[in-house]
This record gives structure tokens, sequence and C-alpha cells, in this order.
């Protein structure tokens, strides 16, 4: 429902704050406590109701999005940028995945010069961004991040949705288990999304 409202106008941005991401769940299987593809599920109901969409997606959760991966494979209308341990890109260029290791001082820095110039190339009409606090220090995906940085990434997307998508812009909690964090982190992402 939140992207079909962003879509058509009804709201400038939208965060989901959804009881577990979806990211791992594809066709056939689901782990890490996804049970529904909540991202492609949403993209489905667009293009159903509003025929061909190009959408761009951010995954920012410390695992791979694997589930989304599979479902978009062969998706050439869809963006799929995953920040996670291993490095890949598809032959079309819309499926990439860029390696944390070695790299986590440079995360926000990996958001801005290598995710932005792909989407501002690849022209979406909709972003949306996979947000795992799990990243964060002290969480069970702890690759040293903390909600400044999470802040900087809300900032450089909101931006690049302003330039591409006319705001378009559509985050969606993935995983993490630590309430102070999930607290502070989100509620300092939805205070960067309602500023004007």
């Amino acid at each position: 429902m939140a992207g079909e409202m962003v879509y058509e106008g009804r709201l400038r941005n939208a965060f989901c704050y959804i009881g577990a991401g979806g990211h791992h769940a594809g066709r056939s299987s689901s782990w890490g406590f996804c049970c529904f593809n909540d991202v492609v599920l949403s993209i489905t109901n667009l293009r159903e109701k509003h025929g061909r969409i190009k959408v761009a997606i951010l995954d920012t959760d410390a695992h791979h999005g694997d589930g989304t991966r599979e479902l978009l494979m062969e998706d050439k209308d869809s963006l799929h940028f995953c920040i996670c341990d291993r490095d890949f890109i598809s032959h079309d260029g819309t499926k990439i995945d860029v390696s944390y290791w070695g790299r986590e001082h440079e995360y926000v820095k990996i958001v801005e010069e290598e995710f932005v110039p792909r989407v501002m190339k690849f022209r979406p009409s909709l972003v949306f961004w996979y947000f795992g606090h799990d990243t964060h220090i002290g969480d069970y995906g702890d690759i040293g991040l903390t909600v400044k940085d999470y802040v900087k990434i809300a900032q450089v997307v909101k931006e690049l949705a302003a330039v591409v998508s006319d705001e378009k812009l559509v985050v969606v909690l993935g995983g993490g288990s630590l309430p102070q964090i999930a607290k502070e982190a989100t509620l300092a992402i939805i205070k960067e999304l309602l500023k004007t």
C-alpha cells in the first residue's frame, strides 16, 4: 500500500515499519524470518495497476537479499543494488552486489559513489531502500555502522529520489535485533524523510 500511495503521489515518501524484512523470501524458499517478499509484492502490485514501471532498490541489510535477487534476476526494469558479503554484477548491469569486507568505513561512500551514479543512469520512477539496522555496532550483523551513518544514507537516497523519481522513495525495515537501535535509527530516518 505504501508503494502505491507514494507512486501515485498521495505520499511524498514512506517508511514501512514491518515486523521482519522480506528480502530472503524467494519463489519457493524463505529464511531469516522473511515469509513474503514485501518489496517485490509491492512492485508487482504497482505494475499490475500501472504497467511498466522502473524501480531501483538499495539493500543495506547486513545479509545478501537473495530472495529479492531470485525474483528480479531477469527483470531488466528493476535495479537491485545490495551491499553485502560478495561482489557481483549481472551482464546487463541491473543486479549488483558490493562487498563491504575491508570497506566497512567506506559504507556510505559505496552508496554515494556506486549506487547513486547507477540510479542516475537507470532513471527509475520509484526508489526502494531496504534498511537493516543489523549492521549497527553490537547487532548480529555488526559491521560498525551507527545511526549517524543511517541518517547520511537517508539524506543521500532522499536527494537521489528528488532528482530521478520526483521524490518517490519507500524505505522498508529489514533486519536488526536491538530495540534501542531500532527506535533511534528508524526515528532518525523518519525525521529525515519528513524534512522538506
